[in-house]
């Protein structure tokens, strides 16, 4: 059944991720992000952080980035090399299907996704 949700209210009750890394566990990170909705075969989340993220892809669809508030720069691996996307608050990207892709934010983010799943996640310097 369709709903209205209220995206400050739902990010009131995470805790700011602070420093976060590439290998911050799963756990760690989850308390800090929200699923606010189903969609499609995926979901839209919600979240805020600084430090920078894994790597990470979705295979079955394009990843919606929405910058809510903060700055953060979004790289994207392409056939050409890195494609380096800096983003403030009101602006949006789309992520290609298959691209590894992360962030890194030094003064903190709030973004909204709308995220086809399964995600897949890599430590590795260049994933492809």
């Amino acid at each position: 059944m369709p709903k209205a949700i209220d995206i400050q209210a739902e990010l009131s009750a995470l805790t700011h991720l602070r420093s976060r890394q590439k290998d911050t566990p799963e756990d760690v990170v989850g308390d800090a992000f929200t699923r606010l909705a189903e969609y499609d075969e995926g979901a839209v989340f919600t979240g805020s952080f600084d430090g920078e993220s894994a790597w990470e892809r979705h295979t079955k669809g394009d990843e919606l980035v929405h910058v809510l508030a903060g700055k953060t720069r979004l790289i994207i691996l392409g056939e050409q090399g890195e494609n380096i996307l800096e983003l403030g608050a009101g602006m949006l990207a789309v992520v290609p299907k298959s691209c590894w892709h992360r962030f890194y934010s030094s003064g903190g983010v709030t973004i909204l996704t709308v995220t086809p799943q399964p995600t897949d996640h890599s430590l590795a310097d260049d994933p492809r």
